[in-house]
């Protein structure tokens, strides 16, 4: 195991080192080696694959040089500003735009009926997901601006342009609308039940699927012969995404080429360039190109296509202007996605030894008002899956309704159900200890699958390739002094505080299989640019990206530029998204490197006068077996360039445009360890300390991989202790802006300690595992059953997220009236 305190001290030894670099060089150099040579050999090691290298893109973006989609503008270009519905649920009767239209510098003013004669295509959600009874995932249809009824507070109805962001903004607000007021409701149960409001009249009790996933009568037969059964009722709350960058989009359109535009952040290029052409704009694909620029966080939310975007396209090619729109905050808590929303009894049937037997979740998942996206998996398909976690548990049942409510709709944020599955189980177990007299660290360790089980055919569906669940748990354990935890908890007691620990261990399925793209291309400036699907939107793929493809073809680490942002060049890949970006590209990179040298030894048997059999390729030289005689690659590539060499089995270029096969999920795991301090008078919760060990499989870069935890760790303390999305009964959002809702602050973040316990992938020719949302996944768990055991001396057993200090204060309050009557 390594700790992320080694890599910084690594870092520190080669930074001196880089002082006396030179001086030490010269003296070990001997005649018959160049300087470059050396050098090069060196600068290799210290950009390998495994190195804490720093983030290529941290000194424009700490300098604030980023350039993000609302810092471009184009000539003449007009702003957009969209009226949306301040009623939760009601029937559109009309929308006067007539004064509106009269306001100085409009230029328009459209509703939905204006866009009938366009037959723009409705959203839908593209994943194949099927109820019990086998029939089809309801769709919803939304388009792009309503006009028959309104479904949450923020419904588009209507939008405005004109010369400036204030006139569109200032008509917008004459814009009068007629909506007949109808009952709503927000709670996913009470949307289900008969007599509910309904949101649609094609989709019975809002009810838009019943997903069931497992065997009825062996989950039931395992149940009955249980000698004990743990049941939770568990409410994961909905949260606002609050990425630091709220949307916007920039479109135009040019007429001679009858060619459409947009800049717009995303998760990936490709993908919604297709989704947008095909499905919604209805135009074939070489008529669009998307563009995504810096991106200020996602988690999820930005990897849709949005109802704005489609009003400024429309509005760029009817005026003939470009159109500019940007969402404020305020705008933004409603019309982003929301996460998490699910109301959960989660069952787990135990043997007299406490062996698992089997788990069971039924419950709600929450919509909202409308299907798009992936909005319905992470309430349904994704907790089963994920679930298993490390453990040997034989059965799996799911029956989960994903319920249509008054709200703003539901997306993919940061875990997208992993984060939930694993919060569901890790609660079931510390439960299933206390009620059974079990030391909960025993009881994980005697259900956990062993390395000699693996591969393990999970009873979530998954095949667990590689993994050393009981290690990982026994590294976690002495990284977070558990053993020393009594002491610090004696400590607390003499200073008032009551202090609490937990343990939790996690695994995820990441992405689904997809495609990836891998294009390279060697410029005329003795640069290389690598060309991928995925999309940067803060892990930092430039650098571990290079790394590999240094590694791969030894082409100099700080001449490797990355391209992901352009649709007319990014052609083909399935983005950033479920921990999938350094096994995606990474594979990517891997294949296309191996046709570079494909077409290199080609190349340089032409270039050496020697047979193609006879040419080797080493540390990114092309050379003749057994000589002395050999070409660089960057040297190879410049001759073909500007030589020119003829002859049908010579290569003209080094270039490659490669896209893979589907690149299969991978099973990252861990163990995080989390403590917190409560002042019994107050409730106000601490993490005082928190640390985890991570299987990655081959980790390429160690700082941005701690970084990925650390970012999750923060998110999973926020809803834990803070987040939550409110609404009042009748519909209306009561945490409409950071004054109403929570976010932690670097306060609130104790210092994390992070290790690794790599057992690389079978999987994937680099053996890596995803590791962007393990953070989420690891902390929910610890940091409330931590809390819970903090108040075990009380009596409290459950509190659900998030632990404010407010609720917190009321359990102590409650459970000392209890022990007092």
């Amino acid at each position: 195991m390594r700790s992320a305190v080694s890599y910084v001290m690594a870092s520190s030894v080669f930074g001196l080192f880089r002082r006396f670099e030179r001086p030490f060089l010269e003296h070990i150099m001997q005649d018959h080696v160049s300087r470059p040579s050396v050098e090069n050999s060196i600068a290799a090691q210290k950009n390998a694959v495994g190195q804490p290298v720093r983030r290529k893109e941290d000194d424009t973006l700490v300098r604030g040089k980023g350039q993000y989609t609302d810092d471009f503008s184009l000539p003449d270009q007009a702003y957009a500003w969209i009226v949306r519905s301040s009623h939760p649920h009601g029937i559109i009767k009309g929308i006067d735009t007539k004064a509106a239209r009269a306001m100085p510098g409009v230029l328009g003013v459209w509703t939905g009926h204006d866009f009938a004669k366009a037959d723009y295509g409705p959203y839908t959600c593209a994943i194949p997901l099927k109820s019990r009874d086998g029939s089809s995932l309801l769709q919803t249809n939304r388009i792009a601006l309503m006009t028959d009824k309104v479904r949450f507070v923020g419904d588009p109805v209507a939008f405005v342009v004109a010369e400036t962001a204030t006139q569109a903004r200032d008509a917008a607000e004459a814009v009068v609308l007629d909506i007949e007021p109808l009952p709503a409701v927000t709670s996913a149960e009470e949307a289900a039940k008969p007599g509910a409001p309904q949101l649609y009249d094609h989709i019975p009790n809002n009810t838009a699927l019943s997903f069931y996933s497992g065997d009825t009568e062996k989950v039931a037969a395992a149940f009955k012969s249980a000698a004990h059964v743990t049941s939770l009722d568990i409410i994961n709350t909905r949260l606002v995404v609050a990425a630091m960058e709220p949307r916007a989009a920039l479109a135009s359109y040019d007429k001679t080429s009858d060619r459409l535009t947009i800049q717009v952040p995303t998760q990936g290029v490709a993908g919604n360039k297709l989704n947008l052409a095909k499905n919604i704009m209805k135009v074939a694909p070489e008529k669009l190109r998307l563009i995504t620029s810096n991106v200020g966080g996602s988690f999820g939310m930005k990897n849709v296509n949005y109802p704005e975007y489609v009003c400024i396209l429309h509005a760029a090619k009817e005026l003939g202007r470009p159109v500019k729109w940007t969402d404020e905050r305020s705008t933004s808590f409603l019309s982003d996605s929301h996460g998490r929303a699910q109301d959960v009894r989660a069952e787990l049937a135990l043997d007299k030894e406490g062996n698992f037997l089997a788990i069971r979740v039924t419950g709600y998942g929450n919509l909202g008002a409308y299907i798009t996206g992936v909005g319905p998996l992470p309430l349904s398909l994704n907790i089963p899956k994920n679930i298993a976690s490390v453990y040997k548990t034989p059965l799996i049942e799911a029956d989960i309704k994903c319920v249509l409510t008054n709200t703003t709709l539901m997306g993919a944020y940061r875990g997208a159900g992993r984060p939930e599955a694993n919060y569901f189980l890790e609660r079931l177990i510390d439960r299933a200890a206390t009620e059974m007299g079990i030391d909960r660290i025993a009881l994980r360790r005697r259900n956990m699958v062993k390395p000699s089980q693996i591969p393990f055919a999970a009873a979530s569906g998954m095949n667990y390739d590689s993994g050393d669940f009981p290690a990982v748990l026994t590294d976690a354990l002495k990284l977070g002094d558990y053993q020393g935890f009594a002491k610090r908890k004696r400590d607390s007691k003499k200073n008032g505080k009551l202090r609490g620990i937990a343990v939790g261990s996690y695994l995820e399925v990441t992405a689904p299989p997809g495609a990836e793209l891998g294009k390279l291309e060697f410029n005329a400036d003795d640069t290389v640019t690598l060309v991928t699907g995925t999309l940067d939107y803060g892990q930092g793929h430039a650098t571990p990206f290079s790394q590999v493809l240094s590694d791969r073809l030894g082409i100099p680490f700080d001449s490797i530029h990355l391209h992901q942002a352009d649709s007319d060049r990014v052609h083909n890949g399935n983005g950033t998204g479920g921990s999938r970006s350094i096994t995606a590209s990474g594979m990517a990179i891997v294949e296309a490197s191996a046709l570079v040298v494909e077409k290199g030894k080609k190349a340089a048997s032409f270039v050496l006068e020697a047979a193609e059999a006879d040419i080797e390729f080493k540390a990114g030289r092309f050379s003749i077996a057994g000589t002395d005689r050999g070409i660089g690659i960057m040297e190879l590539a410049k001759k073909l360039r500007d030589d020119a060499p003829k002859g049908d089995d010579v290569p003209a270029s080094l270039d490659v445009d490669h896209v893979t096969a589907p690149v299969p999920s991978t099973f990252p795991n861990g163990c995080h360890v989390a403590e917190v301090e409560i002042d019994p008078d107050t409730g106000v919760v601490q993490v005082v300390r928190y640390s985890g060990v991570n299987d990655f499989g081959v980790v390429v870069n160690p700082m941005i991989v701690a970084g990925q935890i650390h970012g999750g760790v923060a998110q999973g303390i926020g809803q834990a202790l803070m987040e939550a999305v409110s609404y009042d009964e009748s519909g209306q959002p009561i945490t409409g802006s950071f004054m109403d809702y929570a976010m932690p602050r670097a306060g609130d973040i104790p210092l994390i300690e992070t290790g690794d316990h790599p057992v690389p992938a079978t999987s994937n020719p680099l053996g890596t595992k995803g590791c962007g949302e393990a953070g989420c996944a690891g902390s929910l768990s610890t940091i409330v059953n931590a809390v819970l055991d903090a108040l075990s001396d009380y009596g409290v057993t459950h509190i659900d997220m998030p632990l404010t200090s407010e609720r917190v204060w009321r359990a102590i309050q409650n459970a000392k009236q209890a022990k007092a009557s």
